[in-house]
């Protein structure tokens, strides 16, 4: 029986600018040593980057959804974080009953959702 997942990956071109965005700026733990393929602790299991171009799909339904979406305990805190570095957001804050979520893309273009519950 499958329980989790244990990796999602992103294609990026340029690694260095990717840490900086994933590590830095979203605020993820870093798993992998220097000169390893990069690698992001997120809960039980690991955002890995992978060398190469991104290419989204040219017929894509719906045309705006996210590549991954990352769970923040308080997204004001983060948009707020995101807007401080210059980070644009892809639409604004959108809500439903049981979530509200921001849209950002990474240096790749890779459309990223940041998510919070609510409880």
């Amino acid at each position: 029986m499958i329980t989790d997942f244990a990796t999602v990956t992103l294609w990026v071109k340029d690694f260095d600018q990717s840490i900086r965005f994933y590590r830095d700026t979203l605020g993820l733990e870093m798993t992998s040593n220097p000169g390893e393929i990069p690698q992001f602790r997120v809960g039980t299991g690991f955002l890995v980057l992978a060398q190469g171009d991104f290419c989204p799909p040219i017929d894509a339904f719906p045309p705006d959804f996210p590549q991954v979406g990352l769970v923040t305990d308080d997204l004001d805190r983060m948009a707020a974080r995101l807007m401080n570095v210059g980070i644009e957001f892809n639409g604004n804050i959108e809500e439903r009953r049981d979530s509200r979520w921001l849209k950002v893309c990474d240096p790749d273009g890779n459309l990223i959702e940041l998510v919070q519950v609510k409880v």
